[in-house]
């Protein structure tokens, strides 16, 4: 029997994530996904041939997009439908009924726009506590050449180890292997060597919390094809072949939800969820000025400002309605009073965001310009705060190469649907996500201990 080693370093964080569709694959390993910058041109990409659907399914709003990649690198939305969330919290689904009639009700209006009905769909929810987390497993060859059949057991003990304690797999991304004394190797198959290393990066989640999200699928009639993280799908959107190269960190500011992405050296090294989100702003704002959550977020929206203070007051006076009398009741306040509500919560989320960085051991790696996307981004003066907090160079990331979106649907606040819409369109997995499926065992022995080692 051949002696095996894995080792797995988890992180302390938790990573927006998705989960494995469970259809059996092929084992396909596949190259660095080098895209073009989304503000010049298309990224050439090999797309496939058909039509696809994605889901994405946030605190504050649940967005469908149908759509098919085109021959020039760019992606063509067909069909888009999105409403104001219901019965999903910080990410998770609390009310199934009120999730599957939203579902239901965007989904239709792509299927009428695109003319096309849809089925299947694969879907982001931040759920089920994910993780990111990186293994190192060891597997002897003896001295033959290195088979695929050596890649699908390396990579299954990986994820065997990943999955103790109820954890479901979502993502496989092979960040390096190495050959005897040879590191740095991409693709290990046809190498002769004694023993073969891999550094696995896995991104997993509570298989309970995807077994539910399955189940509200099925409520609404669809059947779920895949899920991807959050913030993976972001960095897809947002980013371009050299800032993943040189080092680059997503955060994706959602309504419920921030989540954060590491990119250097091509490949995708680190997720993190914080649970602190635009409506948490929301909130802060109807508690201090003692009015109403829609009132909030209009004053938010309208006259926010993550930077402001008494200090910096810009001589803006804004009217606010109080709330708790029968009567309207108007006041007006110095905008920069509204900016001290924000401020603290914004320096906070960014605070969270470095103590993630600086704990996830990445060393330089996780350094670089910071790219913010995602709805809450959009609030003016948050750019500044996050270069100020995190001391690194910040701009704002919108999805590109996506056509056929209606203009309010091409802002930061749908760079994870169209990063969705990316993944799900393309031939090839980008980061080199592996999915594979064991070859179907051969006789009726074999046949039942498989069949027992599924059950067991």
């Amino acid at each position: 029997m051949k002696d095996l080693v894995v080792t797995g370093t988890p992180s302390s964080l938790s990573t927006a994530a998705a989960s494995l569709t469970g259809r059996e694959r092929r084992l396909r390993i596949t190259g660095r996904n080098h895209g073009e910058p989304p503000e010049t041109r298309p990224e050439p990409r090999v797309w496939r041939n058909r039509i696809v659907g994605v889901l994405d399914i946030g605190s504050t709003k649940i967005t469908c997009l149908i759509g098919k990649g085109e021959p020039n690198g760019t992606l063509k939305v067909l069909g888009h439908g999105w409403l104001r969330s219901s019965g999903v919290k910080n990410g998770a689904v609390v009310d199934l009924k009120a999730a599957e009639a939203i579902i239901r009700h965007v989904v239709g209006n792509a299927e009428r726009e695109a003319g096309v009905p849809l089925n299947k769909v694969i879907v982001n929810l931040s759920c089920g506590q994910p993780e990111s987390r990186l293994f190192n497993v060891h597997w002897p060859i003896g001295g033959r050449e290195i088979t695929d059949s050596d890649i699908r057991r390396i990579v299954t003990e990986g994820r065997i180890k990943a999955q103790a304690g109820g954890r479901a797999v979502i993502h496989t991304l092979p960040l390096d292997f190495a050959v005897d004394e040879t590191d740095g190797v991409t693709d290990p198959r046809g190498h002769l060597c004694d023993q073969l290393r891999a550094r696995l990066h896995v991104i997993d989640a509570s298989a309970t919390a995807l077994r539910t999200l399955d189940s509200l699928l099925s409520r609404a009639e669809l059947q779920l094809d895949g899920v991807v993280s959050a913030p993976l799908a972001s960095g897809l959107a947002v980013t371009d072949a050299d800032q993943r190269m040189v080092g680059t960190t997503v955060v994706d500011m959602g309504g419920g939800t921030t989540s954060l992405a590491v990119f250097a050296e091509g490949q995708l090294l680190h997720t993190a969820q914080i649970n602190i989100g635009g409506e948490h702003v929301t909130r802060d704002i109807a508690r201090g000025l003692g009015t109403s959550t829609d009132n909030a977020e209009r004053l938010k929206t309208m006259h926010g400002h993550a930077d402001l203070s008494g200090d910096t007051d810009d001589g803006v006076t804004i009217r606010i309605e109080r709330a708790g009398s029968d009567a309207p009741s108007f006041e007006a306040i110095p905008r920069a009073v509204l900016g001290d509500i924000i401020r603290p919560r914004i320096e906070e989320t960014f605070e969270l965001v470095r103590d993630r960085l600086d704990g996830a051991g990445l060393g330089r790696l996780a350094g670089g310009r910071v790219i913010l996307t995602g709805g809450a981004s959009m609030l003016d003066g948050v750019g500044s705060v996050a270069a100020r907090v995190l001391n690194r160079p910040v701009r704002l990331g919108r999805p590109g190469g996506v056509t056929g979106l209606p203009e309010q649907c091409a802002a930061a606040g749908f760079a994870t649907t169209a990063g969705l819409l990316a993944w799900a369109a393309s031939a090839e997995r980008p980061f080199g996500d592996i999915e594979f499926a064991e070859e179907p065992p051969r006789g009726v022995l074999n046949k039942l201990v498989s069949f027992i080692r599924a059950r067991v």
